[in-house]
């Protein structure tokens, strides 16, 4: 052990991070609220100098029916303006559409919020000398594409185009893309992956007044064709507070609690917008079921339109209560809320039948097919939430329930594996209803390694063995939704491959996933993650009929940011915004990594870098915390050293010898917050 308190003089990394992020070439955030587009995509009829609207001060001319699709380089989101000069003819009107995507530009409207239909172009009259505004409540959350149409036969001058950018309302204009966290490796692609997640999650933080009214849920099932444009609008107010976190920019623009368990993690150590969080959480706890205990499927007015109940949705919300007291460090929170943590968890073991497996009798969930009855994804979750709910007893000085939720999760673990393991595919089934079904889902094996379900190390390995070999071209396959692949899911996947040792799955599936396709395939925005799409590489999303509703900003597909973070830098936080940390890199193919975020207790960074004998990691917590460190185990053995840097005595150096065939990790606890080098020999 290593206590020594010492008054710490903080990294060069962590003091740059402390005021503005390094790498800041990456961030994608606009400088300004008032954006402009870039370039023009495409011209349609007789437009003079549409170039003239790419720049301040610019001049088009539309003349007779003609249009212009401009594009803004990537994914913005904002209410947009323009003026008008020279008017010629009657009953002038200038058009507005906008999409995510270029396979969904069209001339009869916009992308869709809806599943069915596509959205109306919004219609201005015009005069000479004019100003034109859209109202709030048609503020587009996410969009690349902005069409600019004129339908009459005379003539207009269009000028000063813009939008002004609505998303990260909070924030002051000055401030904008202020990142508290970093990331850089010697993979430029994954760099751009890091940032395009951390501008996901900031073009779904939205103005809370201007949420999904779902003015057009009721048209999910209607045969209504694409080509036929509905009416849309903003204006649902979703949470208290100045700010929300969403799903989607575009679309659903609701709180939903299982977009949050991937997306809060990769806010913490990116913009650590916590404040939003907490508002959207806020906004879920609040409609807890007084009689049963049950937590909605998702926000207002959703819950308020279609009142579903999600096993697991459910569980994610206690998922939320915990991720926000670990960033934060706000036991009061936590405190204030843990009579509800109880009480949904009650509710959740209330399904616990005599198998010991909890017998799920709803069928929502992510939009995957088939959920209910023993569902290996449902059991892992609820695993995972009753040992938060073990250790979050202790912050809270409440020990009454401890000991029931651990005869409970005894009983899931034990029954998942004699019920629903199947040894021949090395994967869990779905569920153990006769005939066994074939179905080995993505979401319950990859939920089985991050619940720490399995029963040994070797079994997590054959899981994400047996995941990595399903990969197809583009990403890895959900079968339990069709030919779907899912980056929500997909998100946990990449937690798998790094908790099971095998950070090199998870790097090549980033880079095969959300690199050369999510980020790089010309159809997407370059600049955000979509929310699903098919195997074979459509942009077609299995639980949807109309494609242009794909949302192409959608929170729940930022994992990488999270996991590049915590896993290939290794920069962890155990408890209490960090007053217990772990240094765990796993650079999983990459030479050098390096990564840094603030809470509330501090700075933190890492740097890990291979070396011509081993491995070199550098990292920096702040003082008063505690923390471990530990590295991949050398299959031919080594040597590992800590020393501590900027300390008047050594108390806190060490040397580990590491054996040859020691595997797992190897590494030291109970270290003092300071600044350390950390170096391994290979033999």
């Amino acid at each position: 052990m290593c206590l020594e308190s010492s008054v710490l003089a903080l990294c060069a990394l962590s003091r740059v991070a402390a005021t503005s992020a390094p790498f800041s070439e990456y961030i994608l955030t606009p400088k300004s609220r008032t954006v402009v587009p870039v370039s023009v995509y495409n011209v349609n009829g007789t437009v003079n100098n549409a170039q003239g609207l790419t720049k301040a001060g610019g001049v088009a001319t539309y003349q007779g029916a003609s249009a212009v699709t401009y594009d803004f380089g990537k994914n913005v989101a904002g209410i947009v303006s323009f003026n008008t000069g020279s008017v010629s003819g009657s009953n002038e009107f200038i058009g507005i559409s906008f999409t995510e995507s270029s396979l969904w530009i069209n001339s009869n409207g916009c992308d869709a919020t809806a599943d069915s239909g596509i959205d109306e172009i919004l219609w201005f009259p015009v005069a000479a000398s004019g100003s034109y505004r859209a109202e709030k409540k048609h503020q587009r959350g996410g969009f690349r594409y902005l069409n600019v149409y004129h339908n009459t036969s005379g003539s207009v001058d269009v000028k000063n185009l813009s939008i002004y950018f609505t998303a990260m309302p909070q924030v002051a204009d000055d401030k904008l893309g202020s990142y508290s966290g970093y990331f850089n490796s010697d993979d430029t692609q994954l760099n751009r992956v890091w940032y395009a997640g951390a501008y996901t999650n900031e073009l779904c933080t939205i103005d809370p007044t201007a949420g999904n009214a779902l003015i057009y849920l009721g048209e999910i099932t209607s045969t209504m064709k694409v080509t036929d444009p509905l009416p849309w609008y903003l204006n649902y107010t979703i949470t208290n507070g100045t700010s929300a976190l969403v799903d989607g920019a575009k679309r659903d623009r609701l709180v939903w609690p299982g977009d949050m368990a991937i997306a809060v993690p990769s806010i913490a150590v990116s913009t650590y917008d916590m404040a939003s969080v907490r508002n959207s959480l806020d906004s879920l706890l609040t409609l807890q079921n007084k009689t049963t205990g049950a937590l909605p499927y998702a926000g207002v007015p959703f819950s308020e339109v279609l009142p579903i109940f999600s096993f697991t949705y459910h569980l994610y919300s206690l998922i939320g209560i915990n991720d926000y007291y670990l960033w934060t460090g706000d036991v009061q929170y936590l405190e204030e809320n843990w009579n509800t943590f109880k009480f949904a968890l009650s509710y959740s073991l209330s399904f616990v039948d005599e198998t010991g497996l909890a017998n799920v009798t709803s069928s929502a969930d992510w939009l995957r097919f088939g959920m209910g009855g023993h569902n290996i994804e449902a059991n892992a979750i609820l695993y995972y939430v009753l040992n938060l709910g073990i250790s979050l007893s202790g912050v809270v000085g409440d020990a009454t329930s401890e000991g029931p939720w651990q005869e409970y999760a005894g009983k899931i673990k034990a029954a998942a594996y004699a019920r629903l393991w199947d040894s021949s595919a090395n994967l869990y089934r779905d569920n153990d209803t006769l005939p066994l079904t074939p179905l080995h889902p993505q979401d319950g094996n990859a939920w089985a390694i991050v619940a720490n379900l399995t029963t040994s190390p070797a079994q997590a390995k054959s899981i994400s063995a047996a995941l990595a070999a399903r990969w197809g071209k583009y990403g890895a396959p959900a079968p339990e939704a069709g030919a779907t692949v899912s980056p929500f899911i997909s998100g946990f996947e990449l937690q798998a491959h790094y908790i099971a040792g095998n950070p090199s799955n998870a790097v090549k599936l980033m880079k095969l996933m959300w690199g050369d396709f999510m980020l790089d395939d010309p159809r997407m925005t370059n600049s955000t993650f979509i929310e699903g799409y098919s195997t074979n590489g459509d942009l077609h999303y299995a639980p949807y009929t109309n494609d242009p509703r794909v949302s192409h900003a959608h929170g729940w597909a930022t994992g990488p940011t999270n996991a590049l973070t915590a896993y290939t830098a290794g920069l962890q936080i155990a408890k209490e915004a960090g007053k217990v940390w772990k240094i765990s890199p796993s650079l999983g193919g990459l030479s050098k990594a390096q990564a840094g975020f603030q809470t509330a207790v501090g700075s933190f960074s890492s740097l890990v870098q291979e070396t011509t004998k081993g491995l070199s990691v550098k990292f920096s917590t702040p003082a008063g915390t505690t923390g471990a460190v530990s590295v991949e185990a050398p299959a031919d053995g080594g040597t590992m050293r800590i020393k501590s840097v900027g300390r008047k005595t050594k108390a806190c150096d060490t040397t580990v010898v590491i054996k040859k065939g020691t595997g797992g990790r190897v590494g030291v606890d109970g270290l003092a917050g300071g600044e350390y080098a950390v170096t391994v020999t290979y033999n």
